[in-house]
């Protein structure tokens, strides 16, 4: 097998596993389809609010697990099949990718999915596990102080977004495209959010309140 043809196999494995919409598929188990609840999109934090919480937490950590595998499993897969000693990182960074992209545009759903959080927080866990560190500390510091998933996660993709360049300096060991691709991976993950920044804009994002369901935006609003 060339090493051309074993990249193109493991870009379209990545793509696949991320475009697994395991929260549709969660909330489908329960008789609902989550795309008419809620905010309407299939990610974690909808599930959560609009089926059960134990769903909820379970699709967080089956989307982590695909960013995971495509940056961390993959590219190991396809050293071992090569007999390289160690994973090819543009490999890693090319699987986490589009890991992300499938989550994000998922083929089983007519090319709509999720906001890429949890499965960018799995991609940064194989690549740039102290960047994850930051990125959560961020995440919970907001979210605490505003109650908004959505400010938490804006928050923790753009503490990513600069600190991939300092403190980590990711460019002096692997070069200036490494944290170049993180960067635009975590401005993507900002974009998916921009029905949010309208919504928090317009005074109608809602809150999570803690010991209570949290009541979701209108998929009008």
């Amino acid at each position: 097998m060339t090493s051309t043809t074993l990249w193109l196999l493991c870009a379209g494995a990545a793509y696949l596993i991320g475009a697994i919409p395991f929260g549709f598929l969660l909330a489908r188990s329960r008789g609902l389809d989550i795309r008419t609840l809620g905010s309407g999109n299939i990610g974690a934090t909808n599930v959560f609010r609009s089926v059960s919480k134990p769903l909820g937490i379970l699709t967080f950590a089956l989307d982590l697990l695909k960013g995971l595998s495509g940056a961390a499993l993959l590219p190991r897969l396809a050293a071992a099949s090569a007999g390289a000693a160690a994973p090819d990182m543009r490999l890693a960074v090319l699987c986490g990718a589009l890991t992300v992209v499938g989550h994000n545009w998922t083929c089983f759903l007519g090319f709509k999915g999720g906001k890429g959080v949890a499965t960018s927080a799995g991609l940064l866990l194989g690549l740039c596990p102290a960047g994850v560190g930051l990125a959560f500390a961020a995440w919970l510091a907001l979210f605490l102080t505003t109650r908004y998933v959505s400010v938490a996660s804006i928050g923790a993709a753009l503490t990513l977004a600069a600190a991939v360049w300092w403190p980590l300096r990711l460019a002096a060991a692997h070069g200036a495209w490494f944290p170049g691709v993180l960067t635009l991976l975590a401005l993507l993950a900002v974009w998916k959010h921009r029905a949010n920044i309208a919504r928090l804009r317009a005074g109608t994002e809602s809150r999570f309140h803690f010991g209570k369901r949290d009541t979701p935006p209108s998929r009008a609003s």
